[in-house]
């Protein structure tokens, strides 16, 4: 009797073991939304350790502000603006007035633009100051096999050309990289190829919702993303372009649209990707 009570205490003890292995396993996952916006881009990433950063917000904050109280959050570890074009940086203060906000990243180009005013207006209520986004800075995070890491802007350019002056980000999780290039346009990207700094990726958000200045034919193949998101709405610049859209199937990437799909989730544990779409 004894040695039966014994075996039943060691499996029962065992498959807590195994309950807390599971558990542990269900949180070391990393997930990037790509939020359904419109014309325009806001991406939010969930790190393992719980860190949550926010990539622009598109041009009204009332859909990202209620996408994330649904993802339950309430406090904001980063929030990015990759350049201060309106449908990036117009829901921002929207989100810094909704949420905590621990950081606030942005290039170092101004615009005069209502918009950009109103995000300055915002980090300034929230007694914030702004850090340079730029190629080597890292948005911190306690997970030893997640690294969230500007990689551009590499230089300045003329302040009449935004796009390239995108605040882009390299989130490497395990073996897995995904990156998320704002509006950045060929010149940019020529200068992160110069500087050797792109490199085979999973998962792509494509530059500039598709313009053909953005995503040229030698960037995708170096980068040859297993995945690529654009974000688009309706518009009318003829976004995404044909052109970009033949590049991109020339690297056999597997495209995903919200214009099409709602809302874009990657989820990664480290060694593989999945997907998921919801509307």
């Amino acid at each position: 009797m004894k040695k039966i009570n014994i075996v039943l205490v060691v499996i029962l003890f065992i498959s807590m073991l195994g309950g807390l292995s599971y558990s542990e396993a269900a949180t070391n996952s990393l997930s990037v939304h790509v939020i359904n916006v419109g014309q325009g881009d806001s991406i939010f990433i969930k790190a393992p350790t719980g860190e949550t950063i926010l990539v622009d917000a598109g041009k009204s904050g009332d859909t990202v502000v209620n996408y994330l109280k649904k993802q339950k959050v309430s406090t904001l570890t980063a929030v990015v603006s990759t350049h201060p074009d309106a449908d990036h940086v117009g829901g921002l203060d929207e989100v810094l007035k909704a949420f905590t906000v621990k950081s606030v990243y942005a290039p170092k180009v101004s615009h005069t633009t209502q918009a950009f005013k109103n995000f300055l207006t915002a980090v300034k209520n929230e007694k914030l100051t702004i850090k340079t986004a730029q190629n080597g800075v890292v948005i911190p995070d306690k997970d030893k096999n997640t690294e969230i890491k500007f990689i551009a802007p590499v230089k300045t350019y003329a302040k009449s050309d935004l796009n390239n002056w995108s605040g882009v980000l390299m989130v490497k999780h395990g073996v897995k990289k995904i990156l998320l290039t704002g509006d950045a346009e060929l010149q940019s990207e020529n200068d992160m190829m110069a500087k050797k700094l792109i490199s085979k990726v999973d998962v792509l958000k494509v530059g500039h919702h598709g313009a053909k200045t953005s995503s040229s034919a030698k960037f995708l193949s170096i980068a040859k993303p297993t995945f690529s998101a654009i974000s688009v709405g309706k518009n009318s610049y003829g976004h995404p372009t044909a052109e970009t859209v033949k590049r991109l199937t020339a690297v056999k990437t597997k495209i995903y649209r919200t214009d099409k799909s709602g809302n874009i989730i990657f989820t990664s544990n480290g060694k593989t990707i999945t997907v998921k779409t919801v509307k």
